[in-house]
């Protein structure tokens, strides 16, 4: 069984004995038996100050809503929130509550995933105050592929922080290596290790438990998928949210499930099949509408390209429903659409770019991350 950092936390005593511990951490972060990164270290050691990403700390805040600061019922530790409406931030009040900030969240390899902008943006802080850092490291249940674009840096946001390919092929501790090496940081950086993890390992070869990194990846399936199906969240289509299958079924009122089913069979994309789906989301896009759309099954885990496939069906929603289908519009006036932060560039919106263009950059984008990120690789 691969063990995460938690479980290995015996071996790294001398690391927090004797220091006041501040916590950034949510619902994922948890042991082989399922306990709380916060119950274990309350226990054990000085825990004097939990930080929310997204999501809260204990998982119960919803998707895109605002975390207030609170005290763990369970604990008594003040939680202070890293998802303000002004700020993502650690503040140099936060930082003075801790000898070391303490971060130990599942990640699920794509690059947009909040979690690790609060990863990056805690590093940041750290450097700013020569604040000690320790990442308890865990799997990338998507094991070690790569796949994508690298983002532009003129369209780096809290979607997407730190210029990596969608989907990344990396742990978390890898990743914070290589933002400690590549920004020259020099505060001090502790990463506990996983053990018997490699790197064609994906979730289901590690005899662990999945818990939901966030409300709306409840399987390990929806996981594979979200790198290309979380794209349909910067579109007019439904991406499931609202349904039992968030980012694996995605329709809209305008779609016709049967036909556009048997379009994306037609294309004999690896590793996955399509069926009509016919759905009405309880929230989100299409809020008590029925829609029709498709639902994605992932047949062969190894094979399937979770990024590829999401553009090829974008693009076909796109071909398809040409006078129904459009791009959300930036929440503000001269601001950027939010499928451009998603994607990372602009290329996805621009009419004149076809796909085989697009797909030629990713690959190109995918073949440059592969060799920037080796040296970085601990497993």
């Amino acid at each position: 069984m691969v063990k995460n950092g938690i479980d290995c936390i015996d071996q790294y005593d001398h690391v927090f004995r004797g220091k006041r511990l501040g916590l950034i951490t949510s619902i994922s972060g948890v042991n082989q038996k399922l306990q709380s990164t916060v119950d274990i270290l309350s226990d054990k050691y000085n825990l004097t100050a939990l930080f929310s990403p997204e999501h809260g700390v204990r998982g119960n805040i919803g998707a895109g809503d605002i975390v207030e600061n609170d005290i763990d019922p369970y604990t008594g530790i003040p939680v202070l929130s890293l998802y303000r409406r002004e700020s993502k931030r650690l503040t140099k009040e936060m930082l003075e509550m801790a000898d070391a900030i303490v971060y130990d969240i599942q990640d699920i390899g794509t690059r947009y995933f909040t979690f690790i902008s609060t990863l990056y943006y805690a590093m940041q802080e750290c450097e700013k105050n020569q604040k000690e850092f320790i990442v308890f490291d865990r799997q990338n249940p998507l094991g070690g592929k790569v796949e994508g674009n690298i983002q532009n840096e003129q369209f780096e946001s809290f979607i997407g922080a730190y210029p990596l390919c969608m989907r990344y092929g990396m742990t978390i501790g890898e990743l914070a290596d290589m933002i400690y090496d590549e920004q020259n940081y020099h505060f001090p950086l502790t990463i506990i290790s996983v053990e018997g993890w490699k790197r064609d390992m994906m979730f289901p070869d590690t005899d662990n438990i999945w818990v939901m990194p966030s409300p709306g990846i409840p399987r390990f399936n929806t996981a594979l998928l979200y790198p290309g199906t979380c794209l349909f969240e910067g579109t007019n289509l439904s991406e499931g949210r609202g349904t039992a299958a968030p980012f694996e079924i995605i329709g809209a009122p305008y779609v016709d499930g049967y036909k556009f089913a048997r379009y994306m069979n037609q294309k004999k994309l690896p590793g996955v099949m399509f069926s009509p789906a016919y759905f009405v989301p309880s929230t989100s896009k299409y809020q008590g509408e029925e829609c029709q759309g498709i639902h994605i099954h992932v047949t062969e885990f190894e094979r399937y390209e979770s990024v590829k496939t999401g553009i090829v069906l974008l693009d076909a929603f796109r071909n398809c429903y040409s006078k129904d289908f459009g791009f959300l519009k930036p929440l503000e006036e001269g601001g950027k659409r939010s499928i451009e932060l998603l994607f990372g560039n602009a290329m996805i919106t621009n009419e004149t770019v076809s796909l085989g263009e697009l797909l030629e950059t990713m690959e190109q984008d995918t073949d440059t991350f592969i060799k920037r990120k080796e040296k970085y690789q601990r497993y």
